[in-house]
């Protein structure tokens, strides 16, 4: 079966999370994506925990698939080199603080030069622009100053940042995205593309509704810890052993939840007999509901929403999730045999495809394993080149 980015080749300048998550999406799509790493060290999310083996598990998860090699930026034959290897690929894939690949002579303008197909993907903080571009960025502050931690927690707790990684995620996907949009854009005006995409610009867009709720009613959301505040019920419940999520969004859902809990006049309570009723008396029906959830297990409440068509979940944990059929229907766990590690169970791709292999195509690379590959294979040099290549300690 074909993969969708067969025959695409990606230099992967990255390091972290956001630049190798954006990469090893297009590795899934079936691209040959090259980890471009400093020698010595190499990415520095090689060091992140968890460990087996001593090998990072978080490293596994976003670098499977991919080649491996080292070269020092910092030697002017190592520069030569990349140059070399960007006239071969389709893309480039960096993120750096803005300003470094110029200073090292590798900016898009200069990259151009030796490739005008390439298309190349700054991923950073703020931007290549902008009076916050020189700024150093993680996920928890785009988190902050972009407003999303402000609408995350509870009106009475100090702000939240989102358990996971969610910004670095995002994006990641914006980055893939955008690169897909600019490879097809090149096969039909034939020319590369620079893309700028800041982990700031993808984190406003998080904001969603919130975002319009102050342009259009001067509005400053608040914390609502897990109610969503136009739409009622939307909130956690109580249960016996646990926690359930409950979203009725219209009047139909809502007398569905009515039926299940075997109350069906609280659907014409004038208190909640309408949308609007709803909202303005929520803490009454908030009280009702969770009389008839805390009793039972969350399972048990969810299996009888489910059955009268309510939008429910259980509030799982992560060892609930990983151990839940439809994770294991959908996909979503794929055993990596990792050198030196063994098995790693690491999250499948999310996308899937009719017509098209979409898989995680492997382990991750070792530091520089496929330096003489590359050599070899991409820039076709002969063995006494390779060898005098090795001995400039252009790959370190």
């Amino acid at each position: 079966m074909r993969s969708m980015l067969e025959g695409v080749r990606v230099m992967d300048f990255t390091t972290t999370v956001a630049g190798p998550g954006c990469t090893f999406f297009l590795c899934d799509l079936g691209a040959e994506v090259i980890k471009v790493e400093k020698p010595g060290l190499g990415d520095e999310a090689r060091l992140f925990p968890p460990y087996k083996e001593n090998q990072s598990a978080s490293f596994v998860a976003l670098n499977r698939g991919k080649r491996g090699i080292t070269v020092d930026v910092k030697n002017e034959k190592g520069v030569a080199l990349f140059k070399e290897m960007a006239a071969k690929s389709d893309v480039l894939v960096e993120n750096f603080r803005p300003g470094v690949m110029k200073r090292l002579g590798l900016d898009y303008a200069e990259l151009k030069k030796v490739n005008p197909r390439l298309v190349m993907c700054s991923i950073s903080g703020y931007g290549q622009t902008g009076p916050l571009s020189s700024q150093p960025a993680y996920d928890a502050v785009i988190q902050a100053i972009s407003g999303l931690m402000s609408t995350t927690g509870y009106p009475d707790s100090p702000p939240l940042r989102a358990g996971t990684l969610i910004v670095d995620i995002c994006t990641a996907m914006y980055a893939a995205f955008g690169i897909c949009a600019a490879l097809f854009a090149r096969e039909r005006a034939g020319e590369g593309e620079h893309l700028d995409v800041a982990m700031f610009d993808v984190a406003v867009q998080l904001l969603e509704a919130k975002f319009v709720d102050f342009t259009v009613n001067g509005t400053i959301p608040a914390r609502t810890g897990n109610r969503y505040p136009y739409v009622t019920p939307f909130d956690t419940f109580a249960a016996a052993d646990g926690y359930v999520f409950i979203i009725c969004a219209g009047d139909h859902p809502f007398q569905c939840l009515c039926e299940a809990m075997g109350r069906q006049e609280i659907a014409r309570d004038d208190r909640f007999s309408n949308f609007f009723a709803r909202n303005q008396n929520e803490p009454d029906l908030k009280k009702i509901i969770e009389q008839w959830t805390r009793p039972q297990t969350a399972k048990a409440v969810v299996e009888t929403l489910r059955s009268h068509g309510v939008p429910a979940a259980t509030v799982n944990n992560v060892k609930q999730v990983i151990e839940h059929p439809h994770t294991l229907a959908r996909g979503l766990l794929v055993d990596i045999d990792q050198p030196g590690a063994g098995l790693i169970t690491i999250f499948g791709p999310a996308l899937k495809a009719l017509n098209s292999l979409v898989k995680a195509r492997g382990p991750a690379p070792a530091l520089g394993q496929d330096n003489r590959w590359a050599l070899a294979t991409v820039l076709q040099k002969s063995s006494d080149e390779i060898e005098a290549i090795l001995a400039s300690k252009a790959m370190g």
